[in-house]
């Protein structure tokens, strides 16, 4: 775990603060400032239950059962129970770092003080991220509203000692974990279930982590584009500053810039300069393709900076009016369109990149030797990984369905409309990995394909892709086993290495 300590005052938590706490393990701490908003907060609550009033959730039972009148002695056994009978969610978990990032978002919003959460439970939480106890939270059952109640009801069974968690690099009971560490389960006070798996906050997380990953995968589609470019000697005029000014999108502009940088200096680019005025739309129009899918994940962004400094839950506490108000901040909406559009933002990432590929491999469209090898027929070469993409990009079309027009109704039409939020992120996760994959392809094959322009040069930035590619993969004098050298180039596109290598030849892209 990292030794520095990120405090929480539910306020100004940041993309960059997410990436800390869910991959590098930074520590968190509650705002001193804050702590006082929490406990205002739990005291609220703890009044109206002495003085027998009528709130949803605290006093009332959930759902459809909101007319049930619950009395002050069986209020802590309702939380209880709410907790354990949601808990149900099944398939498989999620991974370590999208857990932290969940708890992460829990305590932000928890910090608030508009839940009435106590601060020996918040406490508890904040030390399963410090000392790296995470919940065994299965990915589904959740949609989207009220919250992502089932999934963060495993969240919140573990601190009741029930459920199981990853501890020390193995999956055991929460029991053993705590007496690992020398918790104890905690007793949960009114309204604190709700508090705890009332809200968007799986959804959230999924979508922060998906936005900073594909912020740097769209730089790495410009880097592979580039790539394909200077290998089917393509021409360089679509990405005249003019052009782009007179339409100017700012993803437009940017890749079109990016594209620039990467193939400045080619020598094959000026050697086939004047052969063709203009070259396929999968070349050519790169800077109006991925500059949408980046004008749509920046859309994607801004919605989540707003809803990890949130409050979803329900209802609110509002300690200095005497006020609970049942709303309906829990309903992921924004959170599920928002992630339905980052799927196809990045669904078009790979339709482009594949057909880029399917280029390179065909050698009536490439002018290069069938399938990339100077030897083909006893040589199948690239062949098959273009299957693999056309493959991959085929399941993209179908996930890139939008779940938020698919609402289904719960709880006997109480809740009659639900965003399938938890979905929209979970699908735009596996678009982004497939786009990760299909890209890896395309940087394979091109780095195949530059070769048959040797000894030319491409530009500085293609140059240093090119060198970083051939650090993980050969160049291909004959058929040899594939699988493993597109895992190896889909390693170092996960990780940023090749990214990184490319910036540090020719500066950061935009």
């Amino acid at each position: 775990m990292g030794n520095q300590v990120l405090e929480l005052n539910g306020h100004s938590l940041t993309l960059n603060d997410v990436v800390r706490v869910a991959r590098e393990g930074c520590q968190v701490a509650l705002d001193p400032a804050a702590v006082a908003f929490v406990e205002r907060g739990a005291e609220a609550v703890a009044s109206w239950v002495r003085e027998d009033r009528v709130v949803y959730g605290i006093t009332t039972g959930f759902g459809d059962l909101a007319t049930v009148v619950i009395p002050a002695e069986k209020s802590q056994l309702l939380q209880r129970n709410l907790l354990l009978s949601h808990a149900c969610g099944v398939g498989e978990p999620f991974p370590e770092d999208l857990v932290r990032a969940i708890m992460l978002l829990r305590v932000n919003t928890l910090t608030r003080g508009f839940s009435g959460i106590s601060l020996p439970t918040l406490s508890q939480l904040v030390n399963y991220l410090n000392l790296g106890i995470h919940p065994v939270i299965p990915s589904q059952g959740s949609v989207g509203a009220s919250g992502d109640l089932c999934p963060l009801s495993h969240l919140a069974i573990s601190l009741l000692g029930e459920g199981e968690v990853f501890f020390q690099g193995r999956r055991m009971p929460t029991a053993e974990a705590l007496q690992k560490t020398g918790l104890s389960p905690i007793d949960l006070k009114p309204k604190e279930g709700l508090a705890l798996n009332n809200g968007t906050t799986v959804m959230t997380a999924i979508a922060a982590l998906c936005v900073v990953d594909a912020l740097s995968l769209g730089k790495m589609a410009d880097v592979a584009s580039a790539l394909s470019l200077e290998a089917l000697h393509g021409v360089p005029y679509a990405f005249d500053p003019r052009t782009h000014d007179l339409r100017p999108h700012t993803g437009q502009r940017t890749v079109a810039g990016n594209l620039r940088r990467l193939i400045e200096g080619s020598e094959i680019v000026a050697a086939y300069q004047g052969k063709r005025v203009q070259d396929a739309y999968s070349l050519r129009c790169v800077p109006q393709v991925h500059g949408a899918s980046r004008d749509a994940v920046d859309y994607v962004r801004q919605k989540v900076e707003i809803e990890i400094n949130s409050v979803t839950d329900n209802p609110l506490i509002f300690p200095a009016d005497g006020e609970a108000i049942s709303g309906g901040n829990f309903h992921g909406q924004p959170m599920a369109i928002a992630m339905d559009f980052f799927g196809i933002a990045a669904a078009e990432w790979a339709n482009i990149s594949e057909r880029r590929t399917a280029r390179l491999v065909d050698h009536k469209l490439s002018g290069l030797p069938p399938f990339l090898m100077k030897e083909s027929g006893v040589n199948s070469g690239f062949m098959i990984p273009q299957y693999t993409a056309a493959a991959i990009v085929s399941e993209n079309k179908v996930l890139a369905h939008p779940s938020s027009v698919d609402s289904i109704p719960t709880s006997a039409n109480q809740e009659d409309h639900v965003s399938m939020g938890a979905y929209s992120a979970r699908k735009g996760r596996q678009i982004l990995e497939n786009a990760r994959k299909v890209l890896s392809i395309e940087l394979l094959a091109a780095a195949q394909g530059l070769e048959f322009s040797r000894p030319l040069k491409a530009g500085k930035g293609t140059e240093a892709i090119h060198r970083a590619l051939r650090e993980e993969v050969p160049y291909l004098e004959a058929d040899r086993y594939l699988h493993p050298l597109i895992q190896n180039v889909l390693g170092r596109v996960c990780d940023g290495t090749l990214l990184r290598k490319v910036e540090d030849a020719i500066g950061e892209l935009d």
